[in-house]
């Protein structure tokens, strides 16, 4: 009796089962001589017999973790790799290995036809990963959760599901309990039934063409989010009411309750909003450099949004708060160094290939008084085993690896378990796409079709992505912004934009970018950094360069030892649009209400709010203009409390709306 699903197991599907160590040595005994002897239940359980005298057995429809051996090792063991290949072997044998080929015509090639995971029933799924395994999922489909698709095709016949702290990949049809995962063991079988349901629940939206992205299960939060919820709404409008710069001590300890109970509740993405408004309450009353009254006022038109939104498109996902991962393995694309005169942070970006996404490795170090360590300096401090200079330029192999619904990954240290840093070598070019970037205007297209940020899902490194660049066009500087811009263009010629700020804690940084444009080795480059896109098509802030030669990254580079061959001075593109001026000069006169407070705004910030309202109806954006009017009425009207409905129906207006102006729609 023949079992397809494993037929169909391949040596790289086995390794990301298991490891590659454990498929190699039950290939060398299968060689020697030592394999297993396979016997087949008519159920189809296979049983095998080793000459040492053990004996492994795997049900039909089970997946190798489900499987028995009595051997003292744990999990899936080479016993169960060896009578896979041993079965495999014994399918290939021909029955009469010297009879003739019978005559007749060559077999033709199978024809692919369309299938799902989500085809496999309930049944055949508590089979594949356990009733244990499918119970736990349960209580997260009971909360809801968010999945991004790849539904099988001809040309990418293995369908993966993007769920928000793991990837579940089936690369065997019709068998889904051979599904690999970055998940850890302990949490697999569940992750692969979200998955199998997130097809499922695809497939019944739209059986012609599921979509790409889905809300499953009970979205709505549960009792105890919903009442977190509603307690957030007044809080936030109290802060609109009195501002950061006369909010007591007694707010933010409330605040951080609430965000407590949304994260126990697994609403994620509202609890990082409030996560965020604590911190830059914290560097006002501190006096930090990190405070942006901008960034404060969109944080509180974003947790109005998603508060209103009440889907899981705007609440996040019933996942665990964190995932742990099995042997996972990260490409690194670079580093970016921030800091205030009290600490400095380093954030590793690496690519997740198996999952087509990029996470974020953050850490922070406080820094001694009278020193000013630059990133240099930072790459010799060590991280998980290795130096933050090695690890931001190499590939990561971590058994002790974990990552939040918001694609932040920590990686742990264990006696038992290591996290190796190898050379990243030719790893960017060998990445998936979206992460890398081949064709320019295909992605700003991509780009142009998004959601506003508010409305998408609040996760780490969204905009990183490598671009292959085939050629670099002019370099310059700007001195009165600082800033080293280039042009550089894909292979089909379509150009895109390099901005890069300098960098205080970083002050070789424009010099060693430069130096790596400008390298004369052969051969294309792979530019790495956070993408937006304009009127005019992409615009990146660059992280490393990968060039024929090395891997630079700016931020951890060394000053020059001697000055750098001066740089042509550039001129920006002209910034008078005067669409934009009026925009950005309406949301300064909103972010004023956050520091002062609705009670307490002075005359002149109202007098600010009616003339940005003015400056908006000139350039024909009336029903903008009366969005933000409605503010100081309301003010002079009915009263503070009357007027933050109106400051948060402004602010989420004029958020989309410069997000749409920006990108050309």
């Amino acid at each position: 009796m023949t079992r397809t699903d494993l037929l169909a197991l391949d040596a790289e599907t086995l390794a990301a089962l298991t490891n590659r160590g454990l498929v190699k040595r039950a290939a060398r005994e299968l060689a020697a001589g030592s394999g297993a002897t396979v016997t087949a239940e008519p159920d189809a359980t296979l049983t095998g017999r080793f000459p040492d005298g053990t004996t492994v057995t795997l049900a039909p429809g089970a997946g190798l973790d489900r499987g028995t051996c009595t051997c003292a090792a744990p999990g899936v063991c080479r016993h169960l790799i060896g009578l896979v290949l041993a079965h495999q072997r014994a399918a290939e044998a021909p029955d009469a290995p010297d009879a003739p080929a019978a005559p007749g015509p060559a077999p033709e090639a199978p024809v692919w036809r369309p299938w799902s995971p989500g085809d496999t029933g309930d049944e055949e799924l508590t089979a594949a990963v356990g009733a244990r395994a499918v119970a736990a999922a349960r209580r997260t489909l009971a909360r809801g959760y968010a999945a991004r698709l790849t539904h099988p095709s001809p040309d990418a016949p293995a369908a993966r599901a993007e769920l928000p702290t793991c990837t579940v990949r089936f690369p065997v049809r019709d068998a889904v309990a051979h599904a690999v995962t970055d998940a850890a063991d302990a949490v697999r079988g569940e992750a692969v039934a979200l998955a199998v349901w997130a097809f499922r629940a695809a497939v019944e939206a739209d059986p012609a063409q599921p979509p790409a992205r889905i809300d499953v299960g009970g979205a709505a939060p549960g009792r105890k989010g919903t009442a977190a919820l509603d307690r957030s709404g007044p809080l936030l409008a109290d802060l609109l009411l009195d501002g950061a710069a006369h909010t007591g001590p007694v707010l933010p300890g409330t605040l951080g309750r609430v965000r407590d109970e949304l994260a126990a509740a697994a609403l994620h993405w509202p609890a990082g909003v409030l996560t965020d408004v604590l911190d830059q309450l914290g560097e006002y009353a501190g006096r930090g450099a990190r405070f942006r009254a901008e960034e404060l006022a969109a944080l509180l038109g974003e947790a109005d949004a998603r508060a209103r939104g009440g889907s899981g498109a705007f609440l996040g996902s019933g996942e665990r708060g964190d995932t742990p991962l099995r042997r996972v393995r990260l490409t690194a694309l670079g580093c970016r160094i921030s800091g205030t005169p009290a600490d400095r942070t380093a954030e590793v970006y690496l690519a997740h290939p198996g999952a087509g996404i990029a996470l974020v490795l953050r850490r922070r170090w406080a820094v001694p008084e009278d020193t000013e360590p630059t990133g240099a300096v930072l790459a010799r401090r060590r991280i998980a085993g290795s130096t933050l200079g090695a690890l931001a330029t190499g590939n990561v192999v971590s058994e002790v690896a974990s990552r939040t619904p918001g694609r932040a990954v920590t990686l742990g240290t264990s006696r038992a378990a290591a996290t190796g840093v190898t050379p990243v070598g030719n790893a960017w070019a060998e990445l998936p796409e979206p992460l890398l970037v081949r064709d320019f205007a295909a992605h700003a297209r991509t780009l142009r079709r998004r959601p506003p940020r508010f409305a998408r899902p609040r996760v780490e490194a969204e905009a990183l992505h490598v671009l292959a660049v085939e050629a670099v066009g002019e370099t310059g500087y700007d001195p009165a912004r600082q800033e080293l811009r280039a042009t550089v263009r894909d292979a089909a010629g379509t150009p895109a934009r390099l901005v890069t700020p300098y960098n205080p804690h970083s002050p070789g940084g424009l010099d060693a970018l430069a130096g790596a444009l400008s390298d004369g080795a052969p051969g294309p480059r792979l530019v790495s950094g956070f993408v937006r896109v304009t009127a005019d098509g992409l615009v990146v802030d660059p992280l490393g360069v990968r060039t024929g030669t090395a891997t630079v990254v700016p931020d951890l580079a060394p000053a020059p030892r001697r000055p750098a061959a001066r740089l042509p001075h550039t001129v920006p593109p002209d910034s008078g649009d005067p669409v934009a001026l009026a925009l950005d000069g309406a949301l300064s006169a909103l972010a004023t209400v956050t520091v002062h407070g609705l009670r307490r705004l002075p005359p002149g910030a109202r007098t600010a709010l009616s003339d940005a309202a003015d400056a908006l109806a000139r350039r024909g954006l009336t029903t903008t203009a009366e969005r933000l009017r409605r503010v100081p009425a309301a003010l002079a009207e009915e009263g503070p409390e009357a007027a933050v409905r109106p400051w948060l129906d402004a602010q989420l207006r004029l958020l989309t709306a410069v997000e749409l102006h920006a990108r050309g729609d």
